[in-house]
């Protein structure tokens, strides 16, 4: 705790600026002394631009037919107020707040985890539009989140492996375990449980020499598609090699470049190979 009492919770409304200024100009002066804490509000605030780089290119896309007819429908829902204006011609809610923005929340807050409501019948077909998410997104969303963190970038760490195999292999149901990327410059941080769609997902964290972090996000949720070769997508700033090997998805996602994601990739892919 430091001398202000400032919570995690301050520091959050600090990087988002919604603080009133002179609280703002007391955590200013606070980080400039501490260089700790002042580096992990710029690891927040590089995973904010890193999450509006993500989906802000979501806005405009064009609205799913599916997912309009579910925005209206949660509208016109009973015990809702009646929002679309009045015959006097009262501006419409989607005049002042276009429905794209609508999806987008409601899309984001479903793959964000908060999604409890998600058992009731009447938003069913919100958890299956969920689960198309593409798993190449999934994997970039879940990186952007964690790897800029200073202090706590996985659950559990590398000087605790074989703990950390065990966890993540019983709680999906399978054997996982990190690939060895020491050869190519990047080695383990650690890992954590993460939510998916319809189950839980592990992430392995990489970091090479300057700092640069990779992660590897591994999902069984694909235990029905067919398997694919690698695929390659570019998610706001970071880029991804996807594939899909008998049960399991991976995603490997770097804000490096193609061509040296690629090799990683691949060694990835022999080592996984390789244990078969």
């Amino acid at each position: 705790m430091s001398p202000l009492n400032i919570s995690e919770d301050e520091l959050h409304a600090y990087v988002d600026d919604v603080l009133a200024p002179p609280r703002r100009a007391e955590i200013e002066a606070w980080l400039a002394e501490s260089p700790e804490d002042a580096e992990r509000v710029r690891a927040y605030q590089r995973q904010n631009q890193a999450l509006k780089a993500l989906f802000n290119p979501l806005l405009a896309e064009p609205l799913p037919e599916k997912l309009q007819a579910l925005a209206v429908q949660a509208l016109n829902a009973p015990g809702v107020e009646n929002l679309a204006g009045d015959a006097l011609g009262a501006p419409s809610l989607f005049s002042r707040w276009s429905l794209q923005r609508i999806a987008a929340g409601l899309l984001i807050a479903v793959f964000g985890g908060v999604a409890g409501w998600l058992g009731h019948g009447q938003y069913q077909s919100a958890e299956r539009l969920a689960q198309t998410v593409p798993l190449s997104r999934q994997a970039a969303v879940a990186h952007v989140v964690y790897s800029p963190d200073a202090r706590r970038p996985v659950e559990v760490a590398a000087d605790q492996e074989e703990a950390l195999v065990k966890w993540l292999s019983k709680r999906l149901g399978s054997p996982v375990s990190p690939p060895k990327l020491g050869a190519l410059g990047y080695e383990l941080v650690g890992g954590r449980l993460l939510p998916g769609n319809a189950g839980p997902v592990a992430q392995f964290m990489y970091q090479d020499a300057s700092g640069q972090r990779m992660t590897l996000y591994v999902t069984t949720e694909n235990a029905n598609k067919p398997e694919t070769g690698f695929r390659f997508a570019r998610e706001g700033e970071v880029n991804v090699f996807y594939w899909i090997d008998g049960k399991f998805g991976y995603a490997l996602s770097a804000s490096i470049a193609k061509g040296e994601l690629a090799k990683v990739a691949t060694a990835v892919y022999d080592q996984l190979e390789a244990k078969k």
